[in-house]
């Protein structure tokens, strides 16, 4: 299910620019930047894409946890609760090291 005010408050996080796009996805709304996804917005949270090695600090953060799909950890991806992307500084250090991470990437 979809969350209209977790979705807003990434938009206006991720702001405009070059390459941003969005799609649903996972049950929810994806962004994605160059055709990469960044993170997504569900009922049940924020996905957050660090990468595979750079979710270290997130994971020690309360409120932040491995993302799992089925049984599968979904290693350098991090969900994140209301309690934990509703903390404005939070939001915004997941959102910037998930851009800088993504804009490591080639597009597609």
């Amino acid at each position: 299910m979809r969350d209209l005010g977790l979705e807003e408050l990434v938009r206006q996080e991720l702001g405009e620019r070059p390459g941003l796009s969005e799609k649903p996805m996972f049950g929810g709304l994806a962004f994605l930047l160059n055709g990469n996804l960044v993170c997504g917005a569900r009922e049940d949270g924020m996905l957050v894409r660090l990468g595979k090695g750079n979710d270290g600090w997130a994971l020690a953060v309360p409120g932040l946890a491995q993302m799992v799909m089925g049984e599968r950890r979904m290693h350098g991806w991090v969900r994140a609760g209301a309690e934990a992307y509703g903390d404005d500084t939070l939001r915004r250090r997941l959102l910037d090291a998930a851009l800088d991470y993504v804009l490591s990437l080639p597009p597609k």
